[in-house]
C-alpha cells in the first residue's frame, strides 16, 4: 500500500463488536467439502468487518468517527456512530472526512456518503453501492475507485451506466450512496513477490502444457510441444478463452448496451 494511504487512517483498533471470525475453507465448497475453486489456501489471518451494505439506520444521521483499512476487500471503511450510540462498518467514498455527518433516507441532499433512493437522485450523480432488488442492499459497484453515472429517469425505472460502461436499467425504489468509492490508486498497485501472492491467499498455478497427458488436456510430448487442439481446453475437457460462460438471467432484459 502506498505511504500517503496510510496518513488517511484512524490510529484505532478496528471496532471489536463489528469483528468476526471467518473459517477458512481454501476454495473448499461448504455442502461437498470438494475443491471447487482451484489455487486457493493459505494466506494471512484476518477478521471479517462487519459492514452495513443497507439501509439499517433509515432517517437517521451517523457521525464518522474513524477511516479503517479492511484486510477483505479493496476498498477503505469508515466507522459511522448514530445519536442512539450504535456504531456501524460502511464503505467509505472518496474525500469523505472523519467528522463529516451522513444519513440514510428516502429523499435527502445529495452530498457524498448520503445513501438515497434513486428516484431522487439528479442526473449526471455519481453513486455507488446501488441495490438490484429494494431492500436487499447493495450489490453492485463496490469495487475501490468504482462509480456509476445517473442517465436518465423513465417511469419505475433509472438509467445507469455502470463502471464497466454497460447501461442498464435498475428500479427506481432501489437506494445508492451518493460518490464514488475510496482508493482509487489500488489499479496502480503492483505485487513486488511472489510472497505478496501467497499472503493474499492465492497458491501457484502451473500450465497445463507442464502437466502429464492424464492431468490435462494440452500436456504430453517432448520439450515446449504445441499443444495440439484446435482450441485450448479447461482440464475438464471444456473449452476455454473466449468462449462465453455467463448463464441467461432473468435481468438481461434490463441492460440497455452491453459492457465494451
Amino acid at each position: 500500500m502506498p505511504s500517503k494511504s496510510k496518513k488517511i487512517f484512524t490510529k484505532k483498533k478496528p471496532e471489536k463488536r463489528l469483528l468476526i471470525r471467518l473459517k477458512k475453507r481454501a476454495g473448499r465448497s461448504k455442502s461437498s467439502g470438494r475443491l471447487t475453486v482451484r489455487h486457493s489456501g493459505g494466506g494471512l489471518r484476518k477478521r471479517y468487518r462487519i459492514v452495513d451494505f443497507g439501509q439499517e439506520k433509515i432517517n437517521q444521521p451517523g457521525k464518522i468517527i474513524a477511516l479503517e483499512y479492511d484486510p477483505n476487500r479493496t476498498a477503505y471503511l469508515m466507522l459511522v456512530q448514530y445519536a442512539d450510540g450504535k456504531k456501524s462498518y460502511q464503505l467509505a467514498p472518496q474525500s469523505i472526512s472523519i467528522g463529516d455527518e451522513i444519513i440514510t433516507a428516502e429523499q435527502a441532499k445529495p452530498k457524498t456518503g448520503n445513501r438515497i433512493k434513486l428516484k431522487n437522485i439528479p442526473l449526471g450523480t455519481a453513486v455507488y453501492n446501488i441495490e438490484l432488488n429494494p431492500q436487499k442492499g447493495g450489490q453492485i459497484v463496490r469495487s475501490a475507485g468504482a462509480s456509476a453515472l445517473i442517465l436518465s429517469q423513465e417511469g419505475k425505472y433509472t438509467t445507469l451506466k455502470m463502471p464497466s460502461k454497460e447501461i442498464r436499467k435498475i428500479l427506481s425504489e432501489c437506494f445508492a450512496s451518493i460518490g464514488q468509492i475510496s482508493f482509487s490508486e489500488h489499479r496502480y498497485q503492483k505485487l513486488r513477490k511472489a510472497g505478496q501472492v501467497r499472503l493474499k491467499g492465492r497458491r501457484p498455478e502451473v500450465r497445463g502444457t507442464a502437466m502429464n497427458p492424464p492431468d490435462h488436456p494440452h500436456g504430453g510430448g517432448e520439450g515446449r510441444t504445441p499443444r495440439g487442439l484446435p482450441y485450448p481446453k479447461t482440464p475438464w475437457g471444456k473449452p476455454a478463452l473466449g468462449v462465453k460462460t455467463r448463464k441467461r438471467k432473468n435481468t438481461d432484459k434490463y441492460i440497455i448496451k452491453r459492457r465494451e
